[in-house]
Parts: C-alpha cells; structure tokens; sequence
C-alpha cells in the first residue's frame, strides 16, 4: 500500500458533505496515506476536524505493515477521545517482508498498547497474490487470528477474491468473539453466512457504485447491531466523489446512502454505528 502514497495523496479531496444530525464513527481509515505527514501534524489534525465539523467525531485507524503500525499507535495516543488504533501486516505485505516473524513480533508488542483496539487488517488477497504466496498469507492470517483471541481484541479482516478460504479459515482455527469483515465485498449468500456467524459488516463507499448491487442487497440484510460503516480512506470515496481523495468526513454520505437502502432513519442509523463501534473497540476516551 505505501507504493499509493504519492498518487493518492495529489488526488482533489472530495467537498465536505452536510453534517448528520449525531455523532458517528468511521470504523476504517488510513490517514497516514491521506496526508502523508507525521501522526502530529497539522495536515492530521485539519482532516480529524473536518470529520468533526459534518459530525463524524471519532477514527479508528488500521495498520497494514509494522513501520506503519507505529504510525497507528503514535496518532491514536496523540488524540486520546477521537483516534483508536489496529495494528498488523496486511495479507499483500505478509508474503513479501522479508523477515515475517520480526514483523510478527513487532506487531504482538504494539498490541499491548492501551489504545489498540482490533488486530486487523489481516485476511487474505488472492487478486496480486501468485498462488506460491498464498500459503504464507495463510499463515500471517491464522497467526493475527491467534494473537486476536491471545489479546481479547477485535479482528479486522482484509478479504478480497478470497471469500472461501477467509471463511474457511475462521472456521478451522476459530474466529474471535468480535469479527470485522472490513469494506465487506460479498454477495447476499456470504452476507447471510457472516450474519449467522456473529460476525460484523463494515461497509464502505463501494456500496454507493452502479456497479455495487450485491453490497446493496447485503446491507439491507444486516441487523443494526452487526453493522459498522467505514471509509478506508483515502480509497473508495463515494458517489458522486468517486475517484476523488476520500476522508473520514464521506461517512455522512455513507451513512445517508445506508440509511436509504435500509429504510432507515438517519439519525437512528448513526447512532446504532456509533453504539457498535463502542461496543467492538471500547471507549474513544
């Protein structure tokens, strides 16, 4: 992922959309890659604010290699009440690191920190991997799972091209009490396998593509209480900002396009994502 810095980082941000009418939670971002800058700088704290001011108040922040990590860790104790923190390798990372189990090590330690909430993100990526790689990403995978339930903390769950062998590994080595299917990718039939599971959606601007109605199906699906919304930005902004640097103030358009498909109320919706974030990472504070 760190290959996209440059290039995400000169894309236009998307315009700041209408605040919603409560507080809610982005339960997925990358704001490393958004600004390009230290986890204390100013450029942090501007896209932190502009969340606030449409009402999305609190971050958590995903790791996806361990220099990275790090980064997580330092803005998540740089903003006690606004940032939480995940901390792993990313399934794309695993197989090409060149010493898998410092970086294992590396990550155990970090997970001992307060403010780190979720091991993620984790999973599997068949869509680069070679299948000579795959089994090692299998193996990173089963091992964040482990040190997921070692640690009491959530899983955050990377699945792409992979849905099979995701689900099959949860079920071989146990999945943890609180699952995370980050920027869920399924269709109704593994959205309905996931719900009855116990695990936890998270969607993101990919269901508010024309090209997206299998997630739009999906999220209709979902109880209130296995719901969470993301933006894993600075990717995946959604309609009509498509293609444009996204950033966690987009969870207002999200929230709104959910809330449409579910026949939600608004406010109710936001207040049920922010109830559950709470619920799967602790407190903010």
């Amino acid at each position: 992922m760190a290959d996209r810095h440059n290039r995400d980082i000169e894309r236009q941000q998307a315009p700041l959309p209408e605040p919603l009418p409560v507080p809610t939670v982005d339960a997925h971002a990358h704001l490393e890659i958004v600004t390009n800058e230290a986890a204390d700088s100013e450029a942090v704290r501007t896209i932190l604010d502009e969340a606030k001011s449409v009402n999305v108040d609190r971050v958590v922040q995903v790791g996806y290699s361990a220099e990275q990590s790090q980064w997580c860790v330092d803005l998540a104790n740089h903003y006690p009440g606004r940032v939480l923190a995940a901390v792993a390798l990313h399934p794309n990372e695993a197989p090409v690191v060149q010493d898998l189990e410092r970086d294992w090590a590396i990550i155990e330690k970090l997970a001992q920190e307060p403010r780190v909430r979720a091991i993620g993100e984790t999973g599997l990526d068949y869509f680069r991997t070679p299948p000579e790689l795959q089994k090692r990403q299998q193996e990173s995978f089963k091992w964040h799972i482990e040190l997921a339930k070692k640690t009491k903390k959530a899983l955050v769950i990377h699945d792409r091209d992979s849905h099979e062998d995701v689900l099959s590994v949860l079920l071989e080595v146990g999945a943890p009490e609180k699952t995370v299917f980050h920027c869920f990718s399924g269709d109704v039939a593994m959205a309905k396998i996931c719900i009855e599971r116990g695990y936890i959606l998270s969607f993101a601007g990919t269901m508010t593509f024309k090209n997206a109605p299998e997630l739009r199906e999906a999220v209709k699906l979902v109880p209130h209480d296995q719901l969470l919304v993301e933006t894993d930005s600075p990717f995946l902004a959604p309609t009509p900002h498509r293609g444009a640097l996204n950033t966690p103030a987009q969870i207002a358009n999200i929230v709104r396009a959910m809330a449409a498909e579910r026949n939600d109320d608004v406010a109710e919706l936001a207040t049920a994502l922010s109830v559950n974030a709470e619920r799967i990472f602790g407190s903010f504070v």
